[in-house]
């Protein structure tokens, strides 16, 4: 199998680049609401994963329950997440990100796409389609591997 190192390189290069600028201009705008790191890691999960209780939060997290506890009431005064009665087990309570929390993460995600989208328009229409075609590719065969197939 052919392996150039270029691309290697390459792809490390352009990983620094877009990390550097997509965590800064996320980094500002969790700064700019108050949030902690492990706030808006909570909502994330809640966001991407539905429901889940406390504990699942804490181990998320790699932290107690009380911690995750005090997390979830900060961000619950907050209007962003909500507890509700367990379905399974009434003494356990579920949370789940409110729409204004996942308003929130969507303003989020448009800070750090601000960036590419004035990147993109750097680019000449060919060089657009180039970029795309190539990250197709990349995209398939790194899905293939996280299935691993």
């Amino acid at each position: 199998m052919f392996n150039d190192s270029r691309l290697a390189q390459t792809l490390q290069e352009w990983s620094e680049v877009f990390m550097r600028h997509s965590f800064r201009d996320f980094k500002q705008f969790m700064d700019g609401n108050g949030l902690s790191p492990s706030q808006v890691n909570t909502l994330f999960r809640l966001h991407h994963g539905g429901p889940c209780g406390v504990s699942e939060i804490g181990s998320l997290l790699g932290v107690t329950n009380a911690a995750s506890s005090q997390l979830i009431d900060r961000l619950s005064l907050q209007g962003l997440i909500e507890r509700t009665e367990d379905p399974v087990d009434r003494r356990a309570k579920q949370i789940a990100i409110t729409n204004k929390g996942r308003a929130l993460l969507e303003e989020g995600i448009a800070a750090r796409r601000r960036w590419m989208e004035a990147l993109t328009c750097e680019l000449t229409p060919e060089q657009q389609e180039t970029i795309i075609s190539a990250l197709m590719v990349l995209t398939i065969t790194a899905r293939k591997l996280e299935d691993g197939k």
